[in-house]
């Protein structure tokens, strides 16, 4: 097993490369407009899942997901190439579902602020069960003089 700091070091120099091999381009006319977002390497630095995203719609992602399945070992080659590793790390691609995430937090947090806001119109016109202070007090006693 690897030190887990050399396989972190390890997983951003695969994000790197991987990342400059697909901004100069590749020539699969399927590839969409991909952000790899991060990269994590097993203990042994035998296998690298490279997370990525795209932007476009549905198509264009199961478009993107044949093309870099279809380069995976170009660009395993092109990790080879530039990594001091004894061993070349497999590469698997996964699609990254942080925009889908971000867009479900967002519905949430924008419900959140409705039932807010509906709450608070009807705490506006609410009125008190009972007094207003419904903590006891001491009472206070008048000394009636006969």
């Amino acid at each position: 097993m690897a030190d887990p700091a050399r396989a972190r070091k390890l997983a951003d120099r695969i994000k790197v490369i991987i990342a400059k091999r697909l901004e100069r381009g590749l020539r699969d006319p399927r590839l969409g407009f991909v952000t790899i977002t991060d990269v994590q390497v097993t203990g042994d630095l035998q296998h690298a899942s490279v997370f990525y995203t795209v932007y476009g719609t549905d198509e264009e992602r199961a478009d993107t997901a044949a093309a870099l399945k279809a380069a995976t070992g170009m660009l395993r080659s092109e990790v080879g190439k530039n990594i001091t590793a004894r061993l070349t790390p497999s590469l698997e691609f996964i699609l990254d579902a942080i925009p889908e995430n971000a867009a479900h937090i967002e519905g949430l947090l924008r419900e959140a602020r409705e039932r807010d806001t509906e709450v608070a119109g009807l705490a506006s016109g609410a009125a008190y069960a009972g007094d207003e202070d419904p903590y006891v007090k001491p009472r206070e006693f008048e000394d009636d003089e006969d």
